[in-house]
Formats: structure tokens, C-alpha cells, sequence
């Protein structure tokens, strides 16, 4: 088998790849998706993953499943063993993740090799193949799990995504992402919403400024407004920043406008409040909707007029969908 930092003896390779996988925490942080800077997000802009933090997140996965050795492939398959598995849809989805889930294959042997015959984003029906993987029968049965743990997470989260955006097909509402991932898998989920046609918001605390209620709630008595405040503070500190501002009435709604805010987070408000609250803003920043979204009201929001609707399910409430492994 190939390295990935095991620590079997058995397992040839376990060396040098192991350890250089097997770094720092904080270096998992660092390979975030490229090309992910600017505004609240470019959907015709199809984002890439950083081959090196493919391989990390793969490989610790790996590390955490196989542990010491897969003791059922080891005793039961020859080393010569050949095979060939396909990766097969088992109900209608949008792939997200299947250069990920390659990786979890390849990491276990150079001989491994991947036929995709499709690509992520695309809209798949129970029967259709995603990759085949031809190579080593023990590489291949022991990466099995890890790789489809990794398609299957990242493709619902596509999925959901892409029932979201053809829910407002047809307004200028975006459906955008937050910050509510599963730790340390952010990047993966938000490449994955991107797969789904959404929109990725801020990727952390460091890209984008928004203000929150709390943070108003710091600044109360604040001249002329906390709103205001806040805004003037942020522009003088981070003049290159986008900046949002939360507003949970119309009264903040009137003050992140005359602000200078590029956008105008809308909390938890009524239809009849998001209209009035575009009307009030008139075009002066973007406007966004936010709290309680469901698939069965995220129309009537975007018929509001909002530029963006932004969804905390998209990320911690998908499912994971079904793809299997079938050897031929």
C-alpha cells in the first residue's frame, strides 16, 4: 500500500508522507480554497481545492479509519490482489468531492488509477458512474470507506445547495453559505456549496467585516447611531474590507444604508419588513436575508427583492446522499 502515515510496519511506505501529512493543526487551517478572496462570492467563478490540503484532510482520515492496519483486508486479500470498484449513484444528487474521494485511492498506492466519467457540479441519476478505480484490491478496499464518507458529505451539501438556487431561479437573489461548517471541513463545504451553484459568503473572522448585534450592543449610546460607529471604526481599520451590518429593525436598516455599509444583513424580519426594508435602502448597499430560511419560504424571501438570502443548512443540517462502491 502507499503512505499515508499509518504506523504499520506491514503497510510498506508508511515513512516520510506519513509525517509530512501528519502536521500541525494549524497548518490544517491553512489551505483554504484558492481564489476564494473578494466580494460575497463570484458563482461563475468555479472555485478549486488546494491539492496539498486534499492530501492532508484525506490523509487524516485515513489515519483515523485504518488506524494500525486494515486487519480484514490483511488477512483475507492477497498483496497481488487485483481489482476494479465503480463509484455508482444511487439517487439523484449533484456530485461535490470526487477528486477528494480519488485521493483517499491514490494515497494508498501509486498504482491505483482513476477513470473519471464526470465532474463536480454536475446533476447525476441513480445508475450513473462517477469514477472507476482500477489497482491493488487492498488499497482499494481499505481507502473504500474514507473515500465515499468524503463524496457523500460533500455532495449533499451540493445538493442541498443546488434545491435552494433553482428554488429562486428567475429573481436576483443569491443563495449564499455562512460560517456554520463542520470544524476544520469549512473549506471542503464551501467548495461544495460553489458545486451546488451557491454563493460562499466569508470564508472566516479575517475576509470580511460583519457587524453583529452584539457587537452593537457594545457600542450602545454611540453617536450619532452604533450602527454608524461601528461602520466609521471598520472603514478607518480595514479600508479594503467589505462590510455588513446587521440590522433587526428598520430604524438600523435606515442607519447601515447612510452608513456607507456595502450590505445590509436583514434579521429574522417578516416579507413585509424585507420589503420595506429594500424599498428603504434603495439601492444604497446590498441587502440580505437571514434567519429561519426553509426550502418552502426561500422563494416568497426572494421575491422580496434582497440581493442575497443566506442559509446555515446549506453546511449543518445536509445530509449525506448515496453513492456506493461496487466491484466488478
Amino acid at each position: 500500500m502507499g503512505s499515508f502515515g499509518c504506523g504499520n510496519a506491514r503497510h510498506e511506505t508508511c515513512d516520510s508522507k506519513g509525517r509530512e501529512l501528519a502536521t500541525g493543526c494549524w497548518q490544517l487551517l491553512s489551505g483554504w480554497l484558492l481564489e476564494m478572496r473578494g466580494s460575497a462570492g463570484n458563482r461563475d467563478a468555479m472555485l478549486k481545492l488546494d491539492p496539498v490540503r486534499i492530501r492532508e484532510v484525506v490523509g487524516a482520515a485515513l489515519r483515523e479509519d485504518v488506524g494500525t492496519g486494515d486487519v480484514t483486508t490483511l488477512a483475507c486479500i492477497p498483496p497481488d490482489a487485483e481489482a476494479t470498484a465503480q463509484m455508482n449513484c444511487r439517487e439523484p444528487l449533484v456530485l461535490a468531492g470526487i477528486e477528494v474521494a480519488a485521493e483517499a485511492f491514490r494515497l494508498l498506492s501509486p498504482n491505483v488509477q482513476i477513470e473519471f466519467t464526470t465532474q463536480d457540479g454536475t446533476r447525476m441519476v441513480p445508475g450513473q458512474t462517477a469514477m472507476t478505480v482500477k489497482g491493488p484490491a487492498r488499497a482499494i478496499l481499505s481507502a473504500e470507506r474514507v473515500a465515499l464518507n468524503l463524496v457523500q458529505r460533500m455532495s449533499g451539501v451540493a445538493t442541498l445547495t443546488r434545491q435552494y438556487v433553482d428554488r429562486v431561479e428567475g429573481t436576483r437573489t443569491r443563495i449564499l453559505d455562512t460560517r456554520k461548517t463542520t470544524p476544520l471541513w469549512r473549506d471542503l463545504e464551501k467548495y461544495a456549496v460553489a458545486c451546488g451553484g451557491g454563493t460562499n459568503h466569508r470564508q472566516g473572522l479575517w475576509d470580511q467585516v460583519l457587524i453583529k448585534d452584539n457587537h452593537l450592543a457594545a457600542l450602545a449610546g454611540a453617536s450619532p447611531n452604533p450602527v454608524a460607529a461601528a461602520v466609521e471604526r471598520a472603514r478607518a481599520l480595514y479600508p479594503n474590507l467589505k462590510i455588513e451590518v446587521e440590522a433587526d429593525t428598520l430604524e438600523q436598516v435606515g442607519w447601515g444604508a447612510e452608513s456607507g455599509a456595502d450590505v445590509v444583513l436583514l434579521d429574522n424580519m417578516s416579507l413585509a419588513e424585507l420589503r420595506e426594508a429594500v424599498a428603504l435602502v434603495a439601492g444604497r448597499c446590498q441587502t440580505e436575508a437571514s434567519g429561519g430560511v426553509r426550502l418552502d419560504t426561500v422563494r416568497a424571501i426572494a421575491d422580496t427583492g434582497v440581493d442575497f438570502i443566506s442559509v446555515g443548512a446549506l453546511t449543518h443540517s445536509a445530509r449525506a446522499v448515496d453513492l456506493g462502491l461496487d466491484f466488478a
